[in-house]
């Protein structure tokens, strides 16, 4: 779970500071590998090589969008829906985000490294040559 700290000028032109909270569960993340052609692992690289600038900003808002969500206060449930992810959508916070992730790759790598657990962070780090797909990607 990554809790990104985000500053931003809100609709209201007031400066404001606050939390949000990105995750992707293990199940998310297969899921993800299963929706792409030849595997998530093959989509992002196709991404990283290409020139697209289209792409990369439609790879990186599902990104954003998928993972983001409310922590319950006991920590035992991460809350997503549509609900939650349009509301941040539509929120300044989004644009910041979306926007220094475009301007700076080791913003977008962060963060993409930031929602994964950290137990398969860890096995990616120290197996990733016998990880399928996106699993072996990050390191």
């Amino acid at each position: 779970m990554l809790k990104k700290t985000i500053t931003f000028t809100d609709y209201n032109d007031v400066t404001r500071t606050e939390d949000y909270y990105f995750n992707l569960d293990k199940s998310e993340l297969y899921e993800m590998e299963a929706e792409s052609y030849g595997g998530y692992g093959q989509m992002l690289q196709r991404i990283i090589d290409s020139p697209d600038t289209k792409k990369t900003m439609e790879y990186l808002k599902d990104l954003i969008l998928r993972a983001v969500g409310e922590k319950s206060p006991d920590g035992i449930n991460f809350d997503k829906n549509d609900e939650i992810s349009n509301r941040f959508y539509h929120s300044a916070a989004y644009d910041n985000l979306l926007c220094s992730m475009v301007e700076n790759p080791d913003v977008a790598a962060e963060f993409a490294k930031g929602i994964i657990p950290k137990a398969m962070l860890q096995a990616v780090s120290s197996a990733s040559s016998e990880l399928p797909g996106a699993l072996g990607m990050v390191k």
